[in-house]
Order: structure tokens, then C-alpha cells, then sequence
């Protein structure tokens, strides 16, 4: 949707306020808790770089979102994995989470219980401080541990317009660090930036994988992970209930029905649990101080439930 200029109409500033109904008086469509399937661990938002548009705001400043402890971990962990919850994978996302010291002890953790881990990390300077750890936790657990690498186009001036001058480089040669030793890879990728199709952009990812002998399958919609961008400022349309069947869509397959993310907000005594890794600020989201508190329906009451989640069809988990 664009205005006769071309630039996008801005959002209603009334929308997704109730979490009952529409700005129309449609019933608002919430998800169900299915079970939790996915815990996500934010490590804390500082990042080692700053990107044009990161949508959780990360940086070497921001630390709204501290560093959460191995212990803290632990003890999500322990009430994630009774008899009543089927925990599957846990996923580690920032920031960058290799800026926190904790995350092959966490990792370690998650892996020796016989869990999946998944790690969103740009594969610069600071995971590569952890090559030893990384090594011995990939020889040990096999695919089990996936790091899924952030790179945002197959052409290097794209992403660094993103992410940064040299960004790509690095990130390029992080991957082909994780490939030789023998760490189970994925790549997220974004379509936005450039606005070519899909099957162009697959194609691009492709010939860079060949180029830099990365044994990855672009055609693989898990390997190579397109996400929908997110502008919260931005218009969108208002789900409904009636989308559900409009839409042809089943709410259980969107995130918050089997997944939660633990945070530690900087100064608090302990994490707390959000409906989602898109929604780590907004109060509206956060469900309480345990995996049991946060067991409840979600209102789909944000811009980013309905662009990414709902139309964009998006997922963080595999």
C-alpha cells in the first residue's frame, strides 16, 4: 500500500490499541498456547555493530536487554523440560549472542539435555572468539547445534548499506570458518532490501554459496531463511478472526502458539517471558516471570503480528 508518491501510508496511530477488537469493531484474532515447542533466550542487545534498520534496535550501546546468566538459563530449562511440556529447541538471539560470555555454557546446557540449539549471530569477531567452543560443542552434538548466519543479500554493497562498510566480508568469512569446522549452518537472508523475487534472490545466494564453496542448498526454504521486513511505522491491516478463513491461515502455526522468549531487562532481578523474539519491549506482550505465567492466548495487537507473522507468512524458528 503507497501513497500517490510512492512512499508508504503511514499507520493509524488508533490501530491495534485494543486487544479486543479492531479500530473497525471486529473481534481482534488472538493464538492459542498449544504447548511450548520453541524457547527463545535473548543473551542482550548489544551488538557488535549497528544496522540501518534493526527491528530490536541493537548496537554496542543498547543494553536495555542485559546479558542473562548460564544460571538463569538453567533454571527456564528446568521448568521447560518436565514431563507436563514438550520442549523441542531452544533458540539464542541478541543483539549478538556471542557477546555473551555465558553462551557455550548455555549451549552446553541446552544440548547436553538432549535438546536442539539454534544461535542468530552475523558470524563476525565475536563468535569467532569462541571457535574452540564451537568446535568441541559441533564435534560432540552433530547437526543438533545450527547457527544461522545473517546475511542479508548475496551482494556485498547491499548488505553492507545494512549492516555496515566490510560487514559482508566478514560475515563471508565466518561462514566458510563455520563450513570447515564442521558446524551445521543455515543462512537468513532479506528480499526487502532489493525487491527482486524471490526465485532471483534464491538464485543469487546460490552463486555465492558455488563462489565460496559453502555446501548450502539456496533452494532449501529452511537452509536459506527469507524474512519479511518489519517497519512498525508503517501501514498494515488489522487481523481479525474472520482472516483466519479469508486468509486461509491456521493460528497454530504462527510462533506465539508454541513458542516464548526469555528476557532480562538491564536492572531487573530476573528474566521475564515474552510472546515473542519480534516483541521484546512492548508491555502488552510480556506474560510473566515464568514459562507457566506466559502459557496463555496471545492478541495479535502489533504491526508485526500482522506483517510478518500473518500476511509475510514469517517464522524465527526452522
Amino acid at each position: 500500500m503507497t501513497s500517490p508518491a510512492g512512499s508508504p501510508h503511514r499507520l493509524d496511530a488508533a490501530k491495534f490499541r485494543d486487544p479486543r477488537v479492531t479500530l473497525q469493531g471486529a473481534p481482534r484474532a488472538s493464538v492459542a498456547f498449544a504447548g511450548l515447542h520453541m524457547l527463545w533466550i535473548n543473551t542482550g542487545t548489544l551488538c557488535n555493530i549497528a544496522c540501518a534498520n534493526c527491528y530490536i534496535e541493537s548496537s554496542p550501546r543498547n543494553d536495555a536487554l542485559a546479558f542473562i546468566s548460564a544460571a538463569e538459563v538453567a533454571a527456564l530449562l528446568d521448568e521447560a523440560t518436565t514431563p507436563q511440556r514438550h520442549l523441542q529447541q531452544v533458540g539464542f538471539t541478541g543483539g549478538e549472542p556471542f557477546l555473551n560470555h555465558d553462551l557455550p555454557a548455555m549451549l552446553q546446557d541446552v544440548l547436553g539435555r538432549g535438546l536442539r540449539a539454534l544461535v542468530l549471530t552475523n558470524a563476525m569477531k565475536p563468535m569467532l572468539r569462541h571457535a574452540a567452543a564451537l568446535r568441541l560443542l559441533a564435534g560432540t552434538f552433530g547437526d543438533r547445534l545450527t547457527l544461522r548466519v545473517s546475511i542479508d543479500h548475496p551482494d556485498p554493497a547491499r548488505h553492507d548499506a545494512e549492516r555496515g562498510s566490510g560487514s559482508f566480508a566478514q560475515a563471508i568469512a565466518g561462514l566458510e570458518w563455520l563450513v570447515r569446522a564442521g558446524v551445521h549452518v543455515h543462512v537468513a537472508g532479506r528480499p526487502g532490501l532489493s525487491g527482486e523475487s524471490e526465485t532471483a534472490l534464491r538464485e543469487g545466494f546460490s552463486r555465492l554459496f558455488a563462489s565460496h564453496r559453502i555446501p548450502l542448498d539456496a533452494d532449501d526454504r529452511q537452509v536459506l531463511v527469507l524474512f519479511p521486513e518489519m517497519d512498525a511505522a508503517v501501514d498494515v491491516p488489522e487481523i481479525s478472526t474472520a482472516c483466519w478463513d479469508i486468509l486461509h491461515r491456521n493460528p497454530e502455526e504462527l510462533m506465539c502458539a508454541t513458542a516464548r522468549m526469555a528476557v532480562k531487562r538491564k536492572g531487573a532481578d530476573r528474566p521475564g517471558v515474552v510472546a515473542c523474539t519480534l516483541l521484546p519491549y512492548d508491555p502488552r506482550f510480556e506474560l510473566g516471570a515464568t514459562l507457566a505465567e506466559a502459557a496463555r492466548p496471545v492478541a495479535l495487537n502489533h504491526p508485526h503480528c500482522a506483517r510478518f507473522c500473518v500476511l509475510g507468512g514469517g517464522s524465527c524458528a526452522p
